[in-house]
């Protein structure tokens, strides 16, 4: 559990490595020895995630194409006729499917 004589945990913007500001002012990276600007580092962190959203948004407008849907749709119904058409003709007793043997205890 961090102590209050620490103060608040921080990021170095330029390591990224996380470090206690010491409730010093202004706040020194012990890594860099630069000063952290916070609002810098709050705008970059507030840009890189609506940059995110952004991004995954356009994503998923790509993935949902309506004609994409549309087409894969008629397809399966093409696939599931063949495959029951294919079943109508393959019959198996239920007394071939209890013959079946199991795993290592039935031997």
């Amino acid at each position: 559990m961090p102590k209050a004589e620490w103060g608040t945990k921080r990021i170095c913007p330029t390591t990224g490595k996380r470090f206690y500001d010491l409730n010093r002012t202004p706040i020194v990276s012990p890594y860099t020895g630069e000063i952290v600007d916070i609002e810098i580092v709050r705008r970059k962190a507030a840009g890189a995630i609506i940059a995110q959203e952004a991004k995954s948004s356009a994503i998923m407008d790509d993935d949902l194409d309506a004609d994409d849907l549309i087409e894969s749709d008629s397809d399966d119904a093409d696939l599931d006729e063949e495959l029951l058409e294919d079943d109508d003709d393959e019959t198996v007793s239920l007394d071939d499917l209890a013959d079946v043997a199991g795993g290592e205890d039935d031997v």
